[in-house]
C-alpha cells in the first residue's frame, strides 16, 4: 500500500492548460449540413440573420411546397397520369417527375412539388438503374454466354427508340456504365440482369440486342427502376395509398407526421453535388440573379473544378440555388477577390432573406449625393458632381461616352444620339435582344400561348364570318 501510495504522490493529476478547440461530430447532420466541420474555410466571421430555418423544420405550407417524392409508381397507369393524380391528393399548383417510364414499368418515379419543379430537369438528365427480366426465344448453351453478351453491350451503343416509344424514332447513342446478370433458368428461358446506364436509354432496344448477340432472340419481360438520379428504392421510397393516406391523416387528425415522413426536403436530391457556403447577407443577391462573389464566401468543398455544378446552400443547410464555379478549390483559397460562382437555377424564393446590398461605403456615399443633387436621380454625374468623385467611380452601367473619368458628357450630345433615326432592322433587332436577355423561360411560355391563343381566335372569327357568308 505505501509504494502504491508513493506513486500516486509522485503523479500530477491536474488538467494542464491546452491549445486544442473542441470539434463538433457533424457525420450525423441531415441533408447538406452532412460532414459540415470537413469543408475548407474560407472565413467564419459572419452575421447570422434570423430568418429561414433548417429544411427539416419548415412550417408544413414551405415543407410540401419545397419537397419531394420518391414514389414507387405502380403498373398499368402512365407516369403522366400518377404525377396528375397526386397534385390532386396534395392540392398543390405544380407538380413534375424525374423521366419518364412506360406504363408497364414499376420503380422509383421522383415527383417534384411547387417549389421543388425546379430541379426536374437536373434529376431528368441523371444517371438511371433498372432490373429487367429478359424472355430468350429459345435455350443457350450456358450462363457464362449471357454474361459475356452483357459485357459487350457495355459502353457507348447506338439506340433507336422501340415502336412503342412516343418519340421520333431516330438513331441515338447512349451509355451503359455497368451491367450484372442476377439469376439465369436456361428451362425457362428467363434471365434477371441489373443495369447502371445513362438517362433515355432504352432497356427494351437493348433487350433485343441482347437477343441478337445470343443468336436466339428476345424480348423484355419485365422492368423496374431501383435507382433514378440521387434516390433509390431504398431511400424512403413510397406508394400513392401512402400519399393518399397522409393526406387524410392530415386532413382528419391535423397530424403532420405522416406527411413529412412521405414528403422528403427538396436538398435530398442535391446531395451528390459540391457544396458552397454562402453568408446569410448574400442570400438574397444570388436569389436575384448576382454572382457570388469571394466576400460573400463562408466555406467550400475539396475537389471543385471550374465550370462545375455546385449547390450554394444557407449556413442552416437551405438550397439556394444551382451554381456553375467560376474557380477551383485552389483559387478560392487564394484569391482575395472575384467572381466564385454564377447562378444556373436558382432555387430559393426571393426576399425570403432581407437585401443587404447597397450598404458599403461608396453607395453610402453615392446616395448622399443623389441627396444633395450632385448625382442625377440615376447616380450619374452633373454639372454639381465633385471632382474627386468622377476621378475614383467608375460606373460600368453608363455608356462608352459616359464612362469617361473627366465626367458626364454634354446633354445635347445625349439628346442628339437620342434623336438620330435607327433603321428598323435595327430596331428590330435590338427587341429581339432585350426580349431574350429579360424574359424567363416562364415567361416565354406565357407569351407564346397568348400568341397562339391570338391566332386561333383570329381563325375563328374569319371562319365565322365565312359562313355568315355562304348562309346569306
Amino acid at each position: 500500500m505505501e509504494v502504491v501510495g508513493k506513486k500516486e504522490e509522485d503523479n500530477e493529476y491536474a488538467i494542464k492548460p491546452e491549445n486544442i478547440s473542441p470539434t463538433t461530430d457533424t457525420s450525423t447532420w441531415p441533408l447538406l449540413l452532412k460532414n459540415y466541420d470537413k469543408l475548407r474555410v474560407r472565413t467564419g466571421h459572419f452575421t447570422p440573420i434570423p430568418v429561414g430555418c433548417p429544411p427539416l423544420k419548415r412550417d408544413l405550407k414551405s415543407y410540401v411546397s419545397s419537397g419531394v417524392i420518391n414514389l414507387d409508381k405502380p403498373s398499368n397507369p402512365s407516369s403522366h397520369e400518377v404525377v396528375a393524380w397526386v397534385k390532386r391528393i396534395l392540392k398543390i399548383d405544380k407538380t413534375g417527375h424525374s423521366g419518364t417510364l412506360d406504363p408497364k414499368v414499376t420503380g422509383c418515379l421522383i415527383v417534384c412539388l411547387d417549389r421543388a419543379t425546379r430541379l426536374v430537369k437536373s434529376q431528368q438528365g441523371a444517371g438511371k438503374e433498372y432490373v429487367c427480366v429478359l424472355r430468350l426465344h429459345d435455350k443457350v448453351t450456358n450462363e457464362a454466354q449471357v454474361s459475356r453478351a452483357l459485357e459487350t453491350l457495355t459502353g457507348a451503343l447506338f439506340q433507336r427508340p422501340p415502336l412503342i416509344s412516343a418519340v421520333k424514332r431516330q438513331l441515338r447513342i447512349r451509355t451503359i456504365y455497368e451491367s450484372k446478370l442476377l439469376e439465369f433458368d436456361n428451362d425457362r428461358h428467363l434471365a434477371v440482369f441489373w443495369v447502371s446506364c445513362e438517362a433515355g436509354t432504352y432497356i427494351r432496344t437493348l433487350c433485343v440486342h441482347l437477343g441478337l448477340l445470343l443468336g436466339v432472340g428476345g424480348h423484355m419481360q419485365e422492368l423496374r427502376r431501383v435507382r433514378s438520379g440521387a434516390l433509390s428504392e431504398n431511400d424512403n421510397i413510397v406508394t400513392l395509398h401512402d400519399v393518399l393516406d397522409a393526406q387524410w391523416m392530415y386532413d382528419n387528425t391535423r397530424d403532420e407526421t405522416y406527411l413529412r415522413r412521405v414528403i422528403r426536403p427538396l436538398e435530398s436530391l442535391l446531395t451528390g453535388y459540391k457544396r458552397i457556403v454562402v453568408k446569410d447577407s448574400a442570400v438574397n443577391a444570388v436569389c436575384y440573379g448576382a454572382k457570388l462573389m469571394i466576400p460573400g464566401l463562408l466555406r467550400f468543398e475539396d475537389g471543385i473544378e471550374v465550370h462545375e455544378e455546385v449547390v450554394l446552400m444557407t449556413t442552416k443547410g437551405e438550397a439556394i440555388a444551382i451554381g456553375i464555379a467560376q474557380m477551383s478549390t485552389v483559387e478560392m483559397t487564394t484569391c482575395d477577390h472575384g467572381v466564385v460562382a454564377k447562378v444556373k437555377r436558382c432555387i430559393m424564393e426571393r426576399d425570403l432573406y432581407p437585401r443587404r446590398w447597397g450598404m458599403g461605403p461608396i453607395a453610402t456615399e453615392k446616395k448622399k449625393l443623389k441627396a444633395d443633387g450632385k448625382l442625377d436621380k440615376f447616380g450619374r454625374a452633373n454639372e454639381a458632381t465633385p471632382k474627386k468623385w468622377k476621378e475614383k467611380y467608375t460606373d460600368y452601367n453608363a455608356t462608352e461616352g459616359e464612362a469617361k473619368p473627366e465626367g458626364a458628357p454634354a446633354d445635347r450630345d445625349v439628346e442628339m444620339k437620342a434623336s438620330e433615326p435607327k433603321p428598323e432592322a435595327e430596331k428590330k433587332d435590338k427587341k429581339r435582344k432585350s426580349v431574350e436577355v429579360e424574359e424567363t423561360e416562364e415567361e416565354k411560355q406565357e407569351r407564346r400561348r397568348l400568341k397562339k391563343q391570338k391566332k386561333e381566335e383570329k381563325k375563328a372569327r374569319k371562319e365565322k364570318e365565312r359562313a355568315d357568308k355562304s348562309d346569306d
